[in-house]
């Protein structure tokens, strides 16, 4: 399988920074299952409110990584956004976005590549967007350095991520799941202390709303390049 990146070309792209290799992936049958829960009833009732409250939120010239399947798409307001540059690093997952891409209402481009090595200048971004990313990233703190790197002064991170449940016994049933997740669910490692993960990297979280529970809690962050965390 090569390395390669595919992207899709508009009027306006935003200059790529050299030398930078994306690395594939191919998770076909994880992302045939995504696809099906997608066009269930949870995604409308449940995950439709979180994207408005995210993708819905961004601004200016954009940046989705993570794009997975595209349902993010939809939700970007052409009063509020520019244009979107979409990076998804899995071959199977951007097939299903590319049919989205299709029909948004907003100019986007759909790139391979991962977080971790984003092919974009420095401060090229007004937002970022990441919904349900942060748990199959390989290095997450490399990841949230890179959209520091990209985004502008006062730019904001729009996150949306199922994290570690409060419960020490749900959360030690998350640990032992997780070799079974990472391998069946598409590297998903729903453990993690994402909010903290942000913190740590010097985003300032202005805004961090809870939902769901048990065994799996999502966080609602909207953290911004260049001020401090409220408390």
């Amino acid at each position: 399988m090569r390395a390669e990146s595919e992207a899709v070309t508009v009027a306006g792209t935003i200059p790529e920074a050299a030398g930078t290799v994306p690395a594939a992936t191919h998770h076909r049958v994880f992302a045939a299952m995504y696809e099906r829960m997608a066009r269930a009833g949870g995604e409308r009732t449940f995950m439709e409110p979180l994207r408005r409250d995210s993708a819905g939120r961004a601004r200016g010239v954009v940046l989705e990584v993570g794009a997975g399947t595209g349902l993010n798409f939809a939700w970007y307001d052409p009063a509020r956004v520019e244009r979107v540059a979409a990076i998804e690093p899995d071959v199977a997952m951007r097939r299903y976005a590319e049919r989205r891409r299709g029909t948004a209402r907003v100019p986007i481009t759909l790139t391979a590549a991962p977080v971790e090595a984003l092919p974009f200048a420095d401060t090229s971004f007004d937002s970022v967007v990441a919904t349900l990313v942060f748990c199959s990233v390989g290095d997450p703190a490399a990841g949230l350095r890179e959209i520091v790197r990209v985004l502008k002064p006062g730019g904001s991170l729009y996150l949306v991520e199922h994290v570690r449940a409060r419960g020490a016994l749900a959360a030690r049933i998350q640990d032992w799941m997780v070799p079974l997740t990472t391998r069946f669910a598409g590297n998903c490692h729903w453990n993690r202390d994402t909010a903290s993960t942000v913190r740590a990297v010097g985003l300032g979280v202005v805004r961090l709303r809870e939902t769901g529970g048990g065994m799996h809690p999502i966080i609602v962050v909207e953290a911004v390049r260049g001020i401090s965390s409220t408390p």
